[in-house]
């Protein structure tokens, strides 16, 4: 299959072409700056975000939406996720989007969500709430295939691959130690599996790993 990895530089870009790679697929890395990758054994397309075009998206199965931006700027998440949207009109190419948890619940009533919350510290909040509009403009979008996966709460770059997640769909998840948690690797292997078996087609699903 052919994957783009946007951001695939970044820590958790990186961890899901690694995991894209030893899977056997074939990737294209799609950063600003390639000298910055790690993997200099793939394909490369150097562009922002902003500047993909249709036929950038035409040549790939899947593009997997690794984009980061700094914290507390809401408006670059937006103008990011509008300008893929834009991209992938009037192609079959799947978009997988690396959300975050500031838009999961965390009430059965479906409320309250995270970014409500005390969770999620203030200066972390413009960017979940850009992560938000984002999943809401993909929501009103027709005539594109996308996912969006949210993380837990705790989303660790540090963390073990245990090879093993929970999966659900709008609401917080913790796991057998009362804890909402996903390492990064973990993280990875989720976006691949549902790259290679699509379960959530035009909708939103979070993971929840063990700390180990």
């Amino acid at each position: 299959m052919k994957i783009g990895v946007i951001g695939a530089s970044g820590r958790a870009g990186n961890l899901i072409l690694k995991e894209a790679v030893n899977r056997g697929h074939q990737v294209t890395a799609i950063v600003r700056n390639k000298s910055k990758l790690k993997d200099t054994n793939v394909a490369v397309i150097e562009k922002n975000i902003l500047d993909l075009k249709q036929d950038d998206m035409k040549q790939l199965d899947v593009v997997v939406n690794a984009f980061g931006a700094p914290l507390g700027e809401e408006q670059i998440h937006v103008d990011a996720g509008h300008a893929l949207i834009e991209a992938l009109k009037g192609t079959d190419t799947r978009a997988i989007i690396v959300g975050g948890a500031g838009g999961l619940y965390v009430d059965d009533s479906k409320t309250t969500k995270v970014v409500d919350t005390l969770s999620i510290p203030e200066f972390g909040k413009p960017t979940s709430r850009g992560q938000i509009r984002n999943l809401q403009e993909l929501q009103e979008t027709t005539g594109i295939n996308w996912t969006f996966i949210s993380p837990a709460l705790v989303f660790d770059a540090e963390g073990k691959r245990t090879g093993a997640y929970k999966v659900g769909k709008d609401q917080l998840l913790f796991n057998s130690k009362g804890e909402s948690y996903i390492s990064y690797a973990d993280y990875a292997i989720a976006i691949l599996d549902e790259i290679e078996n699509p379960q959530h087609i035009n909708e939103r699903f979070t993971v929840v790993g063990e700390n180990e």
